[in-house]
């Protein structure tokens, strides 16, 4: 039997918040989001990682679940491995980004390449 692999759920949505009820609408959903374990990558992208399909799909049924009635909300599934080779090509990594990447580092040693560990490991 194989060893379930981390993967991530990238959320990415745009949503209307023209009156005071969709704006509404929209922090509630911005608000499911980080109660559930996301973490913003920017704004209106939001990121989380899961160990293996089966808690995957769980998340994926709760973010279902919690979609406001208008709007665009996109979700990619990746693995870790793929999450850990973006090349972030204008700006900084958040102070959240990197303790969480020297975290994960421990626990995901042998999936990160040298670039990402130069990158954040050694600042």
């Amino acid at each position: 039997m194989s060893e379930a692999k981390f993967m991530r759920i990238i959320v990415f949505f745009d949503l209307p918040v023209i009156t005071a009820a969709k704006r509404k609408a929209a922090n509630q959903f911005r608000q499911f989001l980080l109660k559930d374990g996301y973490q913003m990558l920017q704004l209106s992208v939001y990121s989380r990682i899961v160990k293996g399909r089966d808690s995957l799909q769980k998340h994926h049924n709760r973010l279902c679940a919690n979609l406001p009635q208008e709007g665009s909300i996109r979700c990619l599934e990746i693995t870790e491995k793929q999450y850990a080779a973006m090349k972030l090509l204008l700006g900084e990594l958040k102070t959240q980004e990197k303790r969480s990447i020297q975290t994960n580092y421990y626990y995901f040693k042998p999936i990160f390449s040298e670039q990402i560990k130069r990158e954040t490991l050694i600042e």
